[in-house]
């Protein structure tokens, strides 16, 4: 479902994070995030919202390639040969954060925001989403959204929550 104004933006987001919320409450898990193109925005979502101290154990804002190998241990030769907005770095983005954190359940984001930045391989709008149980394999989308750089950024948190929500119901 894409929004129509920001107002429905907020409210869909507010949503999907309360429901998340929720759904990690009941179940008695934290979450760990690690963002890249997102920026914090992800967490912003959790944070905003009253009890995010119970469910959200930490995040990361991984920005620079370099930060991606250093906190969160992406492999670096992954960052070489598939870039940071892959498959093989939210995979790494993932693990490296339940690592660092004591969460049970890992989200992360890598991609290209825009409005630069975009290549014909991986256009502007392509993002790379993961979700990771500890113990159980990633769960990585690939998306590509439209829109300015804010609302690539939005989108994607949104298909994060989904997936977070997602993989909390079954």
């Amino acid at each position: 479902m894409k929004p129509k104004s920001v107002t429905d933006s907020i409210i869909l987001h507010s949503n999907l994070a309360q429901k998340a919320l929720i759904l990690l409450s009941q179940k008695g898990l934290k979450v760990g995030i690690a963002e890249s193109c997102t920026g914090g925005l992800l967490s912003y979502h959790f944070t905003s919202l009253a009890g995010a101290s119970n469910v959200l154990d930490g995040a990361m804002i991984s920005y620079a390639n370099e930060i991606k190998a250093s906190w969160l241990s992406v492999d670096r030769r992954d960052l070489e040969r598939f870039g940071a907005v892959s498959e093989q770095v939210v995979r790494g983005m993932c693990e490296g954060i339940l690592q660092q954190t004591r969460a049970d359940v890992a989200m992360a984001t890598s991609g290209i925001a825009g409005p630069s930045g975009g290549s014909s391989q991986k256009p502007v709008g392509s993002v790379f989403i993961g979700v990771q149980l500890k113990g159980e394999s990633v769960h990585i989308a690939y998306c590509h959204f439209g829109g300015d750089r804010l609302s690539v950024q939005s989108q994607s948190c949104a298909k994060a929550l989904e997936m977070l929500i997602m993989a909390l119901d079954s």
